[in-house]
């Protein structure tokens, strides 16, 4: 859900399988916006808050609200990858690992005093949410609970170094097909990346006249699709062909 925007499907089905998973007690809210979220918040008395894959910015108004501010937990070494989409791009730059880090929201995104940080979970060529959550999970959890042992001290936390910052924007529609002029490793990364965001997504590639949505590729010579690229093949060893108008 975005502020102010209607609310799509996937974001309906989601907010109905965690309506229905919930204990008993525990309330959900659909904020419309930040205002609404924040007067939502003046009536549970809070003392924290924590935030995990929840893309707005917040204003001060809502950020002063709990009594030790809002935290939140962010899929990589901060200051690298700032922005909604930091796995996408770790696995788009062939990134061996990522990290998760845990710091005090502010009014920008993800700039915030770091309170725990670790790296080192792996990005294997095969990643998928499941198996990257299997790696992740343990990581989160144990780098929470030291930024919960801070929280407390508001002088608590180590200001973000200005080096190595980058940004993990939504992929841009020139993403969405394979341009062979990138390299290999950089078309395979690219193949990746859609993987990772579902099984039967990938960018769009003409071989040989046709128009095909490719599902896997590999760097080493397999049964396949060849597809040169602008220093060396690959091998394209799923796809599907992509209907006329689409």
């Amino acid at each position: 859900m975005r502020p102010r925007k209607p609310t799509d499907e996937s974001a309906a089905r989601v907010a109905g399988e965690i309506t229905a998973a919930l204990p008993a007690g525990v309330d959900l809210l659909l904020p419309g916006s930040s205002e609404g979220l924040g007067a939502a918040f003046h009536g549970y008395g809070l003392d924290l808050l924590v935030c995990y894959g929840f893309s707005w910015r917040l204003p001060r108004s809502v950020l002063q609200i709990p009594r030790y501010g809002v935290l939140n937990i962010h899929s990589s070494l901060l200051p690298k990858y700032r922005g909604p989409a930091p796995v996408l791009w770790a696995i788009r730059n062939g990134d061996p690992d990522l990290g998760v880090t845990v710091h005090r929201m502010d009014e920008e995104f993800d700039t915030g005093p770091v309170l725990a940080q670790q790296g080192g979970v792996p990005l294997p060529d095969d990643v998928t949410p499941r198996s990257l959550w299997t790696d992740l999970s343990p990581v989160l959890r144990e780098q929470l609970s030291m930024a919960l042992d801070r929280v407390r001290d508001p002088s608590a936390g180590e200001p973000q170094s200005a080096d190595g910052v980058s940004y993990a924007g939504l992929l841009e529609p020139e993403f969405f097909a394979v341009d062979t002029t990138m390299t290999a490793r950089q078309v395979h990364n690219q193949v990746r990346t859609f993987r990772f965001m579902g099984p039967s997504l990938g960018p769009t590639a003409t071989v040989n006249g046709r128009r095909l949505k490719v599902l896997r590729t590999s760097l080493t010579p397999v049964d396949g699709i060849r597809l040169d690229c602008a220093d060396a093949p690959v091998w394209i060893t799923a796809s599907e062909p992509v209907a006329a108008g689409d």
